[in-house]
C-alpha cells in the first residue's frame, strides 16, 4: 500500500470468517491494480457512520453482508432496481461521493449455475427451498434469465405466497406457485432443477438436509447455495441418487466478481479468485 492506494472492503458483523478479503486482494494483485480490500466489523447501531465513512475516506466501494444488507439501504443515495426488489444491498459503489447500492447475489448465482453446469434455464421447471433474502435474489435472476416455471417452498406458506406474488408482478409470463415445505416431496417428481437457499446443512450442522433423500432422482440438477461445507448432505444424497449437483461456492465467487467489476470497470480474474477460495475452504475445516 502507498499514498495512491484505493480502498474497498466489507461491512458486516461478524466478519472474521470472511474469505472476501482473500479473494478480492488476489484479484487486484492479478490485474496489477493498486487497490486493497479490508473487512470492517460494524455494530448494527453504527451502520450509518460506517456508510458515511465511505464518502469521508473516499473508498471506491464496499460489500455488505449480514446483518446490514437491509438497514444499509436507508443510508444510500441511489438503489438499483434489482436490489430494490430484493430488498437488500450487497454491493455499494462510490461514484464521486454518490453511493449506489446493488445486489449481485442472484446474478452471481445464475452465472455460476449456467457456466458450471451448462443448464439451459429456459427448459427447466424449478423447485426452490426457502423464501428469504437469498431466495428473492436467486428467483429474480432465474426468471430474468428465462426460467419458465418456479415453485417456491417455505416453512411459512405466507412468506412463499408473498415472494410469488412479488415475482408475478415483474414476470407475469412465468408459471409461479407457492407451497409449504410439507408439500415438497410431491413436487420433486416433476422438477428438473432444485435450488436450496436455506441455511440447513451449513457448517457445523453438516449431517442434516432440508429434503428426504427418497425424493431425489436422476432427472434433477440439485443446487445448494451453501458453500461450507463444499458438499452438503443434500448434494451428497443427490449424487448418490444419480442427480447432477452444483455447489454454492460458485455463487460466492461470482457475486464477488460482479462487485469487483462494478468497482474496477475491468473483467474479474474468476479463475484465480476461485483457486484461492477453494484452497482456503479445503484447508479450513
Amino acid at each position: 500500500m502507498n499514498s495512491q492506494t484505493v480502498l474497498t472492503g466489507l461491512l458486516g458483523h461478524p466478519v472474521s470468517h470472511s474469505l472476501s478479503p482473500l479473494m478480492h486482494n488476489r484479484a487486484f494483485d492479478v490485474l496489477g491494480l493498486n487497490i486493497r480490500y479490508a473487512a470492517f466489523d460494524v455494530e448494527p447501531a453504527r451502520i450509518g457512520e460506517a456508510v458515511a465513512s465511505i464518502r469521508a475516506l473516499g473508498l471506491r466501494g464496499v460489500n455488505v453482508t449480514i446483518p446490514h444488507k437491509v438497514s444499509v439501504m436507508a443510508h444510500l443515495d441511489e438503489i438499483d432496481e434489482e436490489a430494490r426488489f430484493i430488498g437488500a444491498v450487497n454491493t455499494i459503489v462510490n461514484e464521486n461521493g454518490r453511493l449506489i447500492g446493488y445486489n449481485t447475489d442472484g446474478r452471481g448465482y445464475v452465472r455460476s449455475l449456467v457456466e458450471e453446469t451448462g443448464v439451459v434455464l429456459t427448459r427447466q421447471s424449478a423447485l426452490m427451498l426457502g423464501a428469504g433474502g437469498a431466495a428473492r435474489g436467486v428467483a429474480f435472476a432465474l426468471l430474468a434469465s428465462g426460467l419458465p416455471k418456479l415453485t417456491v417452498a417455505n416453512r411459512t406458506r405466507e412468506k412463499a405466497d408473498e415472494l410469488v406474488r412479488d415475482l408475478g408482478q415483474i414476470y407475469p409470463q412465468a408459471e409461479l406457485r407457492a407451497i409449504c415445505t410439507e408439500e415438497v416431496g410431491a413436487c420433486t417428481a416433476n422438477a428438473t432443477l432444485l435450488v436450496q437457499t436455506t441455511s440447513i446443512g451449513m457448517h457445523p450442522h453438516t449431517d442434516v438436509s432440508p429434503l428426504d433423500a427418497k425424493h431425489l432422482h436422476e432427472g434433477l440438477l440439485v443446487s445448494d447455495l451453501i458453500y461450507n461445507p463444499l458438499d452438503t448432505k443434500l448434494l451428497r444424497d443427490a449424487a448418490y441418487a444419480g442427480a447432477r449437483t452444483h455447489r454454492g461456492v460458485g455463487m460466492f465467487i461470482y457475486q464477488g466478481a460482479l462487485s469487483f467489476e462494478y468497482w474496477t470497470k475491468q473483467q474479474a480474474p474468476v479463475v484465480e479468485m476461485r483457486a484461492v477460495v477453494m484452497d482456503a475452504l479445503t484447508h479450513r475445516n
